[in-house]
């Protein structure tokens, strides 16, 4: 797997920190992600500007509506250059093989990956929500339902990343967030690990975000946890 294996999400509030941040680090030092609150400020011209950086960037928009819509806007998603993109695997197999399809009739075919359980979700919540069992097993499930529809991988907790793993192989592509250095807070997450647990269970790519970005010293933090996974 070549590349950098952190994705630093970059949760900032308006496009100008953002690029701020991204003109302290490089594309060999990390992969850049983009969510639903700064894409939601900034638009698509902060994906184009740091695509032009030469970053790689995962658009963490977690898709989830009738097929036509979601393969609409994978789509266009893709035309922006990204290198990975999200859909929710609640949304069901249709739409998850909606939106493979519309990515493989494209030139540019990003990584489609789904969304299973948020690690925000504990077992309170899994019971609050309906659902009969916890969430591993859940994750396993949804897991399942994302590769038969021909997903290259899914979003999971690094709790859940060994017996994945297990299942369905190295082919199969697991990215984690829910992954904090020893000795960070937990902020919002429940399922947690730190990088170097997440990678030896078997996580390729690891979302970090507030550890590193909101550190007093973000390169020096990135870098540790670089080093740290070097090793596995």
């Amino acid at each position: 797997m070549a590349g950098p294996r952190v994705i630093v999400a970059l949760d900032f509030a308006d496009a100008a920190t953002a690029m701020a941040f991204a003109s302290r680090v490089s594309p060999a030092q990390c992969r850049l992600k983009i969510g639903m609150e700064l894409f939601t400020v900034a638009g698509p011209d902060v994906v184009a500007n740091l695509v032009s950086r030469g970053f790689d960037v995962f658009l963490d928009l977690k898709y989830h509506d009738i097929p036509t819509t979601v393969a609409r806007a994978c789509a266009q998603a893709a035309s922006l250059g990204v290198w990975m993109l999200n859909v929710h695997t609640l949304g069901g197999k249709k739409m998850l093989q909606a939106a493979r399809e519309a990515i493989d009739r494209l030139a540019h075919r990003p990584l489609l990956i789904g969304v299973t359980i948020l690690t925000s979700h504990g077992e309170g919540d899994m019971a609050e929500l309906g659902f009969e069992h916890g969430a591993e097993l859940q994750v396993e499930r949804l897991a399942g339902l994302a590769q038969v529809s021909g997903l290259d991988g899914v979003v999971c907790s690094p709790r859940e990343a060994a017996a994945l793993r297990r299942r369905f192989g190295r082919d199969f592509l697991l990215v984690t967030p829910g992954v904090r250095p020893a000795g960070s807070g937990t902020d919002d997450q429940q399922r947690i690990r730190t990088p170097a647990e997440a990678v030896a269970d078997g996580a390729d790519y690891l979302v970090i975000g507030r550890p590193i970005t909101r550190a007093p010293n973000p390169l020096a933090v990135l870098e540790a946890i670089n080093r740290e996974i070097q090793v596995h």
